[in-house]
């Protein structure tokens, strides 16, 4: 039998530096999985990305693990650079060698733009040069507070700046900028992530205006307040608005969003564009992802703070050598098996006690599937695990278990776990959850002894 061409490429010896393909990561922040119209959503516009998509290999069904603190994106962002689960990563990197830096360290010449949620230290060993940097989680997306690339790693907050101009196209523009001048022999590891859609959401000038709050479409599973007190109601991102959620609000929160998002797909554009006038894109291997996904409406809610569908999948799109064109995959996968999956693809060799999976051989259709569960974490009040059809949520703060059929029931809209016919399913997959905290290293008991209150008062808008 005939192996793909990738196949044997991974079992001859590792290529020379200067042989080995390009990298670019470009991630966006907060932005669901049902937001890329060649992947089901018609009420979007986001053309680059559809190309994307249509020269590469899109995962339907990509996770972030969860978090164990409201800034989901931090332990998110430190999974994908460690290739490790929540358990097991130190949210600022100490002592554990990134993604970029192993690149480096393999021969590849790191630039890092955007974004960076986890620590200066971290940051000045990951990369050779760079900037501008954004070491904050949220802010203003015309005045980012940004930092220069401090060749001695010390980015002391008096050299911060703000930042000249719309995020997205701040960093966007510093990608195409390295790419436009590199003229080194090393081949290159680009890291490019956005601060865009989180909000606030403020829309560039380009796409504001492009969706009409009152045309837009309210989530399928859209509710006016959360059923239950989830343990997370009353943070930041679900005070945004008040209850019970006011549909033309979700409308508008939605609208600019999905502006963002257009913007986010120009810019993307803009990056690839620049590699095909470079001659760099035959020989690139390009990643479009999030770091979470977002509420925005579904379920009652707002934020991320949650192991729902709309807020743990987040996009995922490989394309480049060796990667199948116009292939689309419903192969579970965490994102921190990035890290393993790019070293495979680019011949690197990934460091000791990586907890991510290489999803090169689904790519290559050696497996159709690297996993068979996804198991989801949210502090100590939600755990989560999924298998092909079912998925089950336990709050076990107020002793609270919600079973979906998601097979018929993709949105989770119907709680099936009340009903004594699936009695034996909520058995079968608290069970497995159970061995899933166990794999992973998670002890926290499923049941309280002293439940917290099943609701709790809201405030209406104000």
């Amino acid at each position: 039998m005939r192996l793909p061409l990738l196949c044997l490429a991974l079992l001859a010896p590792p290529a020379a530096a200067a042989d080995r393909p390009n990298v670019v990561f470009l991630c966006s922040d907060d932005q669901r999985a049902d937001t890329i119209a060649a992947l089901g959503n018609p009420d979007i516009r986001t053309p680059e990305l559809d190309a994307l998509v249509t020269r590469g290999t899109a995962f339907t069904r990509a996770y972030c693990q969860g978090s164990m603190q409201p800034a989901v994106c931090v332990p998110s962002r430190a999974m994908f650079l460690s290739g490790r689960s929540l358990f097991r990563v130190n949210e600022q990197l100490k002592g554990v060698p990134t993604w970029p830096e192993v690149f480096r360290k393999a021969g590849y010449h790191a630039f890092g733009v955007g974004k960076w949620h986890n620590g200066p230290e971290s940051y000045a060993r990951s990369f050779d040069a760079g900037g501008p940097i954004f070491f904050g989680g949220m802010g203003d997306q015309n005045k980012v507070p940004v930092h220069a690339f401090d060749p001695e790693g010390k980015y002391p907050k008096t050299n911060l700046k703000a930042g000249t101009g719309y995020s997205t196209k701040l960093f966007a523009d510093a990608a195409v900028d390295f790419l436009k001048t590199y003229k080194g022999d090393k081949p290159f590891f680009l890291y490019v992530t956005f601060t865009a859609p989180h909000d606030p959401r403020t829309p560039h000038p380009d796409t504001k205006g492009f969706y009409d709050p009152a045309r837009m479409k309210l989530p399928k599973n859209f509710l006016p307040k959360h059923p239950f007190n989830n343990g997370e109601l009353l943070i930041r991102d679900e005070k945004l608005l008040g209850w019970p959620r006011p549909e033309a609000d979700i409308r508008k929160e939605l609208a600019d969003y999905y502006a963002m998002i257009t913007y986010i797909s120009t810019q993307v554009g803009r990056v690839g564009a620049t590699l095909k006038d470079r001659g760099f894109d035959q020989n690139t291997v390009v990643i479009f992802a999030s770091d979470s996904g977002l509420a925005l409406g579904s379920h009652g809610l707002l934020g991320k703070q949650n192991l729902y569908e709309h807020s743990m999948r987040a996009p995922l799109i490989v394309a480049g050598p060796g990667v199948p064109a116009g292939k689309k995959s419903d192969a579970f996968a965490y994102l921190y098996d990035l890290f393993p999956t790019v070293c495979d693809l680019c011949g690197v060799k990934p460091p000791d006690g990586l907890d991510g999976k290489s999803f090169v051989p689904v790519m290559t259709g050696k497996t159709e599937k690297v996993r068979d569960v996804v198991f989801g974490a949210y502090r100590t009040f939600q755990r989560s695990v999924r298998t092909d059809d079912w998925k089950l949520i336990r709050y076990p703060h107020i002793n609270r278990t919600q079973l979906f059929h998601l097979k018929d029931d993709p949105d989770e809209v119907t709680d099936l776990a009340g009903e004594p016919k699936h009695a034996a399913k909520v058995e079968e997959l608290t069970k497995l959850l159970a061995e899933q905290q166990k794999a992973f290293g998670d002890t926290l008991p499923l049941t309280s002894a002293k439940p917290e209150p099943d609701q709790i008062e809201l405030p209406p808008k104000g």
